[in-house]
């Protein structure tokens, strides 16, 4: 088997979670640093389509900790990210720039992400610079 072809099908497979392609997509979009925090806020807007605080502290736990125990790791064995436990950071790598085109594709196929994840901007930006991008 191919590197390019085994590489595909590990991208799929990292696509296959929904709360992971929410992840891999505010990455992507974001291109930067994310605080567990931000991410877990972007899976809970997303997932359930209504303010943070109509959401159960419950709901936003068992989000949370999916996210730091099965899906941060699975991305950060596939060396997409790296994960600072003691900061709580997750942060794109070189291997996720690299492999973005191939991620944005299978992203930009799912419509419920292409429909409902930037309808609002990230919690975590305040602003956008004169390109017109997001900035914290």
């Amino acid at each position: 088997m191919s590197r390019s072809l085994s590489e595909f099908d590990t991208i799929l497979d990292l696509c296959e979670d929904k709360h992971r392609r929410i992840v891999l997509a505010v990455l992507a979009e974001q291109q930067r640093s994310l605080t567990m925090d931000d991410l877990t806020k972007m899976v809970v807007k997303h997932d359930h389509q209504t303010p943070l605080t109509e959401i159960s502290g419950e709901i936003v736990t068992r989000i949370k900790i999916g996210l730091r125990h099965a899906h941060i790791p699975k991305l950060e064995e596939a060396g997409l990210v790296d994960y600072d436990s003691d900061r709580q950071l997750v942060e794109p790598t070189a291997e996720f720039d690299r492999v973005e085109p191939h991620l944005s594709a299978i992203l930009g196929a799912d419509p419920e992400l292409a429909t409902s994840l930037w309808e609002e901007r990230p919690a975590c930006v305040t602003e956008s610079n004169e390109d017109g991008e997001w900035t914290s």
